[in-house]
């Protein structure tokens, strides 16, 4: 059974940066693609940033391009999103998500495993 925990969201004054991290076990995480997804209330969940299983290659979404960086550690299984210059608007529950593929996918239906979401709000 694989677990993804997600860890570091909270409350920051717009401009300010945050740094999340999603802990990964039950699945070799070296030999998968994982993504940063996120959900604002009302509104459907949307791709925010993507990284191939030996962190080569990465894909953001174009709202968040040149702000945020993700990254990943293979060797302690932990997946991070750097979030800098934030907004209003990136307030939502941001997920992590495991591919059962090695490359970038950007698609909510792509990823077939999931944590519980961590809480990011940023204040005007």
């Amino acid at each position: 059974q694989v677990q993804l925990v997600e860890s570091g969201g909270g409350l920051v004054q717009a401009g300010g940066s945050l740094s999340l991290a999603c802990a990964a076990s039950g699945r070799t995480f070296s030999n998968v693609a994982m993504s940063w997804f996120r959900q604002a209330p009302g509104k459907e969940r949307e791709f925010v940033a993507a990284i191939n299983w030996s962190g080569s290659s990465t894909y953001y979404a174009d709202s968040v391009k040149g702000r945020f960086t993700i990254s990943r550690d293979n060797t302690k299984n932990t997946l991070y999103l750097q979030m800098n210059s934030l907004n209003v608007v990136d307030t939502a529950v941001y997920y992590c998500a495991s591919s059962p593929s090695r490359w970038v996918r950007v698609g909510v239906h792509e990823y077939d495993y999931w944590g519980q979401g961590t809480q990011v709000t940023v204040s005007s």
